[in-house]
Order: C-alpha cells, then sequence, then structure tokens
C-alpha cells in the first residue's frame, strides 16, 4: 500500500500542474532578456568593433555559450521554437504570422508554465513575434493576438506612416536609413521597455517573479542616440572579407544557400563600400544603445538586491549578416552569421560562472534549462535539453547537434542546417538545390565547400539522412 502511495505521489509530482511555487521558498526568480536581430557582434565574443560593456560583463558573471543556434533564421518561428522547446517541424510555424497555439494549443509555453506554477509573469517588450502575444501566458504585460486562432477581431490603429516629398516612404526606402534619436530618447521604444522592466521589478521585488524583458533593437531601422554613432569613425569600419555590393553565392555553393534578394537593408539595389560602412556603423551604434538599456535594468535589480536570488538569461533570436556574401538580412540564411545567436546564463549556483562553453547548444534548449534551474517539474514533450549539466561543467561531453531550418514559400521546409561541434552541413531543397559542408574553425567566413570533396563522401551521406529526418513530412515533392 504504501509503495501505491508512493508512486501515485510521484506521477501527481510530475504531471500538468506544476504546483505553486510558494511551496518551494528557495526557488529563483527568472529574468530573461531578449534582443531583436542581434549577432554574435559582442565584446564578449571577441568583436573588436562592438560595444558592449554591460552584456560582455553579465557575461563574464554567467557561462557564455560560444555555440549557441536558432531553430528558424527569423522571429516568429525562432521565438515559436524557443518559447515552447520544440523545433519548428513540430509547432508547424515557419512564417511570421502563425500562432503556434493555432496548431497545437495543447503546448504550453514558457511563461505559460511559470505562471501556472505559481510565478508572476511579466512581459516587458517584444517576446512573441509583434502581433502573436499569448494573454494567458502573463500575469502582467499581455496584449491581444492579431493573427491565428482566437485573434482580436481587428489590430490596432498603425501609426502614421513616415513620409517623404508628402508622400509614404517605400519599403525598399525605409531599409536605406537609420535613425539618430534625440537626447538618451526617452520616449523610443526599448528606453520605455527598460523603463518597463525597472518599475515591475520594485512593484514584484517582494514576491516571485518571471520577467522576460524583449528589447527590438538592433532590428531596423536602426537607430540610436547620437553619442552611440560618435564611437566609430565610418572610415574605419572595416568590411567583410567576402563583402558583395549585391547577394552572391560564392563560388562552389549551391544557389539555395543564398536568397537572391535582401529582406532588410538595401532592398532592391546595390550597397557601396561607403554605405556598407555607414549601415555597420548604425547597426553598432543600435546594438551599443541596446545594451545601454540592459544596463539599466541589470542596475535596478543590483540596487533592489536581487541579484543573488535571480537567474538572467541573455538570448538573441537569430543571427544576422552585415555585407558578408552581399547579404543584409537573416531571413533564410543558413550560415553561421544567421543562425548563430548570443546566449548566456547566469545561474549565482552555478560552478561554471566566468566560464565559456563550447558545445553546441541550441535555443530550445533554454526551456526546460529554465525548468530545472527553477526547481519546477519537467514539462512534457519539450525537445530540448537542460543545460544545467554545462552550466555545472561547460567542458563536459555534449555530442547534441544542433538544427536550423528555413522556408521559402511558407509551406514547406527548403533547407536544413546540421552544426556539429567541427562541421557546419546544409541541404537546399526547391530553387538551387544542393549540399555544403564547411569547417567553421578554419574556414570562420565558409568560403569553401567541402561537400563535393571525396573524402567527405561518407560524412556529407549521413549529414543529409540526418537532414531529411529532421525536416520528414516538410519537404518538397
Amino acid at each position: 500500500m504504501k509503495r501505491i502511495v508512493l508512486s501515485l505521489l510521484a506521477i501527481l509530482a510530475l504531471s500538468g500542474g506544476c504546483g505553486a511555487a510558494d511551496e518551494a521558498p528557495d526557488r529563483p526568480n527568472v529574468l530573461f532578456i531578449i534582443s531583436d536581430d542581434l549577432r554574435n557582434e559582442l565584446g564578449c565574443y571577441g568583436s573588436g568593433l562592438a560595444r558592449t560593456p554591460n552584456l560582455d560583463q553579465l557575461a563574464g558573471e554567467g557561462v557564455r555559450f560560444d555555440r549557441a543556434y536558432c531553430q528558424f533564421p527569423l522571429c516568429n518561428p525562432s521565438r515559436s521554437s524557443m518559447l515552447t522547446g520544440r523545433y519548428p517541424g513540430t509547432t508547424g510555424v515557419i512564417g511570421n504570422r502563425t500562432w503556434y497555439g493555432g496548431k497545437h494549443p495543447e503546448f504550453v509555453s514558457l511563461p505559460r508554465y511559470f505562471r501556472e506554477a505559481g510565478y508572476t509573469t511579466i512581459r516587458a517588450g517584444k517576446i512573441f513575434h509583434g502581433g502573436i502575444d499569448e494573454p494567458a501566458a502573463w500575469s502582467v504585460g499581455g496584449e491581444d493576438r492579431w493573427f491565428g486562432e482566437g485573434a482580436a477581431e481587428a489590430p490596432p490603429p498603425r501609426r502614421q506612416a513616415e513620409t517623404r516629398d508628402g508622400r509614404p516612404l517605400t519599403k525598399a526606402e525605409r531599409s536605406d536609413r537609420w535613425i539618430v534619436l534625440e537626447g538618451d530618447a526617452e520616449r523610443s521604444g526599448d528606453h520605455r521597455v527598460a523603463d518597463r522592466a525597472i518599475r515591475q521589478l520594485r512593484e514584484h521585488r517582494d514576491g516571485r517573479f518571471f520577467l522576460a524583458c524583449g528589447f527590438s533593437k538592433p532590428h531596423s531601422p536602426l537607430a540610436a542616440p547620437q553619442r552611440f554613432f560618435d564611437m566609430w569613425q565610418v572610415e574605419d569600419i572595416p568590411l567583410p572579407p567576402d563583402f558583395a555590393a549585391r547577394p552572391t553565392v560564392p563560388e562552389g555553393f549551391p544557389a539555395g544557400s543564398i536568397r537572391p534578394k535582401n529582406a532588410d537593408l538595401f532592398i532592391g539595389r546595390e550597397a557601396s563600400e561607403t554605405e556598407a560602412r555607414e549601415m555597420i556603423r548604425a547597426y553598432l551604434a543600435s546594438s551599443a544603445w541596446m545594451d545601454w538599456n540592459v544596463g539599466r535594468v541589470l542596475a535596478e535589480l543590483d540596487r533592489l538586491g536581487l541579484r543573488d536570488n535571480t537567474v538572467i538569461v541573455f538570448w538573441g533570436d537569430h543571427g544576422y549578416q552585415l555585407g558578408e556574401k552581399g547579404k543584409w538580412s537573416k531571413a533564410g540564411s543558413l550560415w553561421e552569421q544567421g543562425i548563430r545567436v548570443p546566449l548566456f546564463i547566469v545561474d549565482p549556483r552555478a560552478r561554471g560562472n566566468g566560464e565559456a562553453c563550447p558545445r553546441v547548444v541550441e535555443s530550445i534548449d533554454l526551456y526546460p534549462t529554465l525548468v530545472e534551474l527553477c526547481g519546477l517539474p519537467p514539462a512534457r514533450g519539450v525537445e530540448g535539453r537542460s543545460l544545467k549539466p554545462l552550466l555545472e561543467d561547460p567542458d563536459r561531453e555534449w555530442d547534441h547537434p544542433a538544427f536550423s531550418v528555413w522556408s521559402e514559400d511558407g509551406k514547406h521546409i527548403t533547407g536544413v542546417s546540421v552544426r556539429t561541434q567541427r562541421w557546419h552541413f546544409a541541404e537546399f531543397f526547391g530553387r538551387g538545390p544542393g549540399r555544403m559542408l564547411t569547417e567553421p574553425a578554419t574556414d570562420p567566413h565558409e568560403l569553401t565547400n567541402l561537400a563535393g570533396r571525396p573524402e567527405h563522401a561518407e560524412r556529407v551521406a549521413r549529414f543529409s539522412r540526418m537532414a531529411r529526418e529532421h525536416a520528414e513530412g516538410w519537404l518538397p515533392e
């Protein structure tokens, strides 16, 4: 009889309801900081250009992951995967206008899981994609959803369009500019996000909170106060070794590896070398501006004495190309610059704090990691792996590849990347099909395709099987 009772208690502990957070008073708070369109252009990742002192310090206080990869190089699919702990092929989200819950209402998102566990979940800024928030996930700060099942009847009124010569700017014209913000830009989006996060820290300092703080920069339009632009001289900005005036497929690579048109910057036209340097400076300034606002939030966390009982995560939703191979965006990029993301985790209790982790990890690993770090029962159905072992020993063995996918048509998976500790493989289907294999440690700019060399034939075949199995049911006929 005693054995039956114990078994029933174990089942209840691991099922549905997580149990109130108040039942475990030592559970930490969570501060989850997200940046939009931020590649690994940070001082802590070895960038000689970046000016990101607050993030660099934060990375040094926790475990910095040097090989972290998103599952889709586009905002909504990437965030949907991270927030559900599932691959895009499982969520069914391969575009920016799909809500994961429309296809899978049984999935429980990361903030909703914490809310159901008794945490106060707080949203400040962009966490889910714009127009695809999940009000049920938040105790504070949720917004109506404008896409997918159960969406509100009509979207909010659009802000007045920018004009030139009395006419609205075209998408291409909007892509070719940056914005110098006045003063400290108190009325700008990221400043207000930091203000909101600071207010919520003060209000909920005595409770148990999961605060998600999403900054929009350096997403275009690139913007920052003038003093952040002044950190660089345009003529001192170097161009990437594989810079091109327009999207250009490197010799020996499949055509599908580069989208023929840019999606974010320099849409529909070539970029001169001077314009490229100016745009890179604007990206660096926008990133530095975001870092400054992150610093404001962290300073308040310290002022309130909350650092020792708060797990802090910093994550970028996908990578970005700044003229590499002529590409000025993230969309469609299965190159290292497109899928590699900044990630560091600061758990005051972790033995690995202050170290860098060289192992390959995925964005979907964050869900089970935070659940375990906060002592909650494992969530059902998540496909990621808890990174807690790597927080204790960043150099431990960890032989798990990272999968990233892309969809050219919004209906099929038309590209699959497989990243291991040494190799980066990608296969493209549909337009410009073919395979690529690079060794980033010796070829960091990915200029040489090894896929056709006889000595790699067996390796390429194995990676191809892995890629096709990962995208099973989603590949074009």
